[in-house]
């Protein structure tokens, strides 16, 4: 909602509220006491509670139980009044003292069961109706040491048997700065007043409740999540807060627990207002700190404080005289606060609007508080409730938005580090896969070579090593992308025999290394090629045996293809490695599919690896819906299973590779075929060059773009080797050029990038092929023989 229409809406609303309340003012009973009767022969019904106020007797520094013990002393005063506003004998009285007060009350013989609402006074009181004693607060004496306080509001029954109500009210004060009556008895029907009474009690407990249980969410949200201090201290306000729902006005508390300390619990009443206002004021300079004047805030807070330190090791006799010094201060900064909060919202802060309308609520509800007590509208009870309700509401919403808006922006910076993370992973991978081409395909050179034992030996680690640091480069690429969510399936014909055999070939080396037998058992009733994407299924497969191999020392790995189930359009493949290594215990088997993570610590020293693979075998087939099952003992071997299912294709398997054989050290493959290689890194242009002419290769070098358009004979050339990334004209445009010059001999792009990077731009310029650095020698010879032996 726009914050216009919000902030007249809610003006509408409070003046509509405030011209009803001011339409109900309350009617002054007419029969008030004169000369210490009141006179209600006349009410019949007493549908409305009825206020004894008016001229009671008084005697002042006396303690009478019947007025006409000491008629020489009678005088009449308004009641109810502080004694500070009395004055005897032309002399204004103390605060500390005690009196008694008499009124006598005519009642009409048909009348309904009636009740007195006693409120509290300063600061103890014996009520006596016909000279039996029938309420009481705390105990009412003549010195400090025989009195007690105490304060609590009480409905007190009464009979019906007489039609006259002699009320004794005796009273003292020692202990607070004021002393006297400050609020109405009221007289009338004991259901209506003992309802009002709880209803009053449990809106009190309610929003005690939800102040307290708002204070301790929003506590545990500041320690257990982000260390917000505008959440600290909007939480400690609500605590202390909450107090004065249950220990001010009709002391809720008290009547619950009415054995509570009174030094205690005034105690425990001003510095809830107190503490409570220094943490708000906290709250706000926290909360819109480019608003708020930390200096203005601090000294408020300091002031705050200091108020409750005075609270806390001086009497209430002494600390009580400054409440109204405090009041208004305490208005001061509530204007503050809300200038605070128009400026914020004119500033467009996070949840400013809600802060504005909170405010107004709060000076709504003193608004209402303060023209209740002067009577110009009626009481307000619910409206005050729902007041309280809606600024703390108002204010949580705040904290909530406040801290959803942080939330967001967290998850923009992750999502923004995510990506950053993408980009430098990629941009590093590009500069490793660079100078690993280069060490892996001397390596390959230097093997075919034939050197000494010695130094084969020595080639051998190194082209192990090379190996071992371009599969971590692939791990940690391939997690990242599954991660990002980046990863895409096929759906295309895919033979599953020949994937399996070339997975097979491709790790016999390995096994034959470790003296194992690597055994490719395939079910011959897979007779038809099937739909799956044969990258995904390679890449995992080739996990499961390439980790069965590594953690197995003696004995085979053992790899099963059978057809589970096949269906008119669909089959259902089991596939299954078995090892005879050494083992998963049971506790660790779940672990193992953890990122960066092995069953044992010392796994990874013995063995090598990042404990990725297993990790993105298990993400690739939770992507496509398919459970990745182990069973493993330890020292007995592991077997990995999956069951896939594929659509079936009308198109017979042949199980057989349609790359040509590997070549044979010296043997030459490549004779006679002229090769264009554009490259711009000196040490892979003299890796490429030496293996393809040691292939039997004629090769031409440019160094970038521009140089392999103006070398290019498409009548001597049968292939191009293209770079990606070069200076001056990078591989994409010159492809694109080449084709527009009407050249249609293969161009395979060579790439440190990923295919799948690359593949989209890489074919719509108009490439052939790629091949992805670091490459082994024997699959860039496959590669180019694969594309040159159709060229005339």
């Amino acid at each position: 909602m726009n914050k216009k229409w919000l902030i007249a809406i809610f003006v509408v609303l409070i003046s509509g509220m405030l011209v009803f309340g001011i339409r109900n003012a309350p009617n002054i009973p007419s029969a008030k006491a004169v000369r210490g009767v009141i006179d209600l022969r006349n009410e019949k019904n007493f549908d409305d509670a009825i206020s004894l106020n008016g001229e009671w007797s008084f005697h002042w520094q006396e303690f009478l139980l019947s007025e006409d013990s000491n008629n020489s002393n009678k005088v009449y005063r308004d009641f109810p009044s502080l004694w500070k506003n009395i004055s005897l004998n032309g002399q204004r009285l103390p605060s500390t003292g005690y009196a008694t007060y008499f009124v006598k009350i005519l009642l009409p013989k048909s009348r309904p069961t009636l009740a007195l609402e006693m409120p509290d006074v300063y600061s103890s009181y014996l009520l006596y109706v016909n000279g039996k004693l029938v309420s009481r607060n705390g105990t009412p004496g003549k010195t400090p040491k025989t009195a007690t306080p105490f304060w609590c509001t009480q409905v007190v029954h009464m009979s019906n048997a007489a039609d006259t109500l002699r009320i004794c009210l005796q009273m003292s004060n020692f202990w607070h700065t004021k002393g006297g009556t400050y609020k109405n008895i009221f007289i009338g029907k004991e259901e209506q007043l003992m309802l009002k009474k709880d209803r009053t009690a449990a809106s009190n407990l309610v929003l005690t409740g939800c102040l307290f249980m708002g204070g301790l969410f929003f506590l545990g949200l500041y320690a257990f999540g982000k260390h917000d201090k505008a959440i600290l201290y909007f939480s400690l306000f609500c605590i202390f807060y909450s107090y004065r729902m249950i220990g001010t006005d009709q002391y809720v508390l008290h009547s619950i627990l009415p054995k509570l300390p009174w030094l205690l619990t005034i105690k425990m009443e001003y510095l809830s207002l107190t503490v409570g206002v220094a943490f708000f004021a906290l709250y706000i300079r926290y909360l819109y700190p480019k608003e708020a004047n930390n200096l203005f805030i601090l000294l408020m807070t300091a002031l705050c404080f200091l108020y409750a330190f005075i609270i806390l090791v001086t009497m209430p006799r002494f600390f009580t005289t400054f409440l109204t010094v405090f009041l208004g201060i305490m208005f001061l900064y509530i204007a503050y606060a809300f200038y605070i909060f128009i400026r914020a919202a004119w500033n467009n802060r996070a949840g400013s609007e809600y802060a504005f309308l909170s405010t107004g609520v709060m000076l709504m509800l003193f608004l209402i508080i303060n023209l209740h007590y002067f009577g110009i509208i009626a009481e307000m009870k619910g409206l005050v409730f729902a007041g309280y309700i809606a600024f703390f509401f108002l204010q949580s919403l705040i904290l909530s938005f406040r801290f959803s808006h942080t939330l967001r922006q967290a998850a923009i910076l992750a999502q923004q580090g995510l990506k950053t993370k993408s980009e430098f992973l990629s941009t590093m991978s590009h500069e490793i896969r660079t100078p690993l081409n280069a060490v892996i395909g001397t390596a390959h050179m230097l093997l075919r070579n034939q050197p000494r034992e010695d130094q084969k030996e020595s080639m051998k680690v190194l082209l192990f090593s090379a190996n071992n640091l371009l599969s971590i480069v692939n791990d940690i690429l391939d997690y990242n992308k599954i991660e990002a969510g980046k990863i895409s399936f096929e759906n295309i014909p895919i033979d599953l025999q020949e994937i399996m055999s070339n997975i097979i070939s491709s790790q016999k080396n390995f096994a034959e290394e470790k003296r194992i037998d690597l055994i490719l058992s395939f079910d011959q009733n897979i007779k038809y090629k099937v739909v799956g994407d044969p990258t995904r299924l390679a890449q995992v497969m080739t996990n499961l045996v390439h980790n069965a191999i590594k953690f197995t020392t003696k004995g085979f790995v053992k790899v099963f293809v059978d057809a589970e189930k096949t269906e008119e359009q669909s089959i259902f493949v089991k596939f299954k490695v078995e090892d005879t290594g050494i083992g998963i215990s049971r506790d660790k088997q779940q672990l193992i599919f953890e990122r960066f993570t092995q069953a044992d610590s010392s796994t990874s020293r013995s063995y090598g690896g990042t404990g990725l693979g297993l990790a993105i075998c298990k993400k690739i087939l939770d992507l496509q819906g398919i459970q990745l099952h182990l069973e493993s003992e330890v020292g007995k071997g592991s077997e990995f299973s999956f069951t896939q299912k594929f659509g079936l294709t009308s198109e017979f398997a042949t199980g057989r590779s349609e790359i040509g054989e590997v070549s044979q050290p010296g043997e030459k493959s490549l004779d006679g075929i002229s090769i264009l290689l554009v490259e711009d890194n000196p040490f892979n242009v003299m890796v490429a060059q030496t293996i393809l002419e040691d292939h039997g290769a004629l090769i031409d070098i440019a160094s970038n773009g521009e140089e392999a358009i103006e070398m290019l004979d498409s009548s001597k050339h049968k292939l191009v080797l293209m770079d990606i990334h070069m200076p001056l004209m990078d591989g994409y445009k010159a492809t694109q050029k080449i084709r527009k010059n009407g050249a249609t001999l293969p161009i395979i792009a060579l790439t440190a990038s990923t295919p799948q990077e690359v593949e989209q731009e890489a074919y719509t310029a108009g490439f052939t092929d790629i091949i992805v650095k670091p490459f082994n020698p024997d699959d860039l010879c496959r590669v180019i023989l694969q594309h040159t032996q159709f060229v005339a």
